[in-house]
């Protein structure tokens, strides 16, 4: 039975840290009629999990996606976001070891988790909701996004959070799957700057 003090790797399998997998998963964007590029420079795809009680915090590095959005058609929107999931990091270093092996998302397998979006809908003023499909390990979930989108003169910004569970996407496995260690839940922040193409 693996005992972790402070994510330690037991002697049968790699602990492994965040997940997100959930995650991530995910998250769309938002874009304006035609089409919005992202700026990576100044966008963040966060996520949020619980080792033994404590809480932590992560970001994926790298990720790029391609977005049709106009807030006045939100019905013809379209995003695809593509993250490399070997870019996450938690500034824990066992951790961010951990993450990229078989156990977690297992990136010499699924290096790339992406969220597709094909249905936006408006919730009234600047808040809509992404309806689309995440993909991690190569598992498809359903999963719908609510963000806020705010568009001054041809740059985008919109926010968004999406709560997960990361073992229906495998991100988990061995004695990883049963939230003893780490919880199954996982929180995922879009902050998104796109510029209008």
């Amino acid at each position: 039975m693996p005992h972790p003090a402070s994510f330690p790797i037991p002697s049968s399998a790699r602990i492994g840290g965040a997940l997100l997998g959930a995650a991530l998963l995910l998250p769309g964007a938002h874009a304006l009629a035609a089409g919005w590029t992202i700026d990576p420079a100044h966008s963040t795809i966060a996520f949020t999990g619980t080792q033994t009680g404590a809480r932590f915090t992560g970001h994926f590095k790298t990720f790029g996606g391609t977005i049709q959005f106009d807030p006045a058609h939100p019905e013809a929107g379209h995003a695809l976001i593509t993250i490399d999931v070997a870019s996450a990091a938690t500034g824990d270093a066992q951790r961010d070891e951990a993450m990229p092996g078989a156990d977690w998302f297992d990136i010499a397998k699924f290096p790339k988790a992406t969220f597709e979006a094909r249905n936006f809908q408006s919730k009234g003023g600047n808040a809509y909701v992404a309806q689309g499909t995440l993909t991690i390990r190569g598992v498809s979930q359903p999963e719908t996004l609510p963000f806020t989108l705010d568009i001054t003169g041809g740059t985008a910004h919109a926010k968004g959070h999406l709560d997960l569970v990361r073992t229906p996407f495998g991100v988990g496995q061995g004695p990883w799957a049963s939230g003893q260690w780490v919880a199954l839940e996982v929180g995922i922040d879009i902050d998104i700057t796109a510029h209008g193409a």
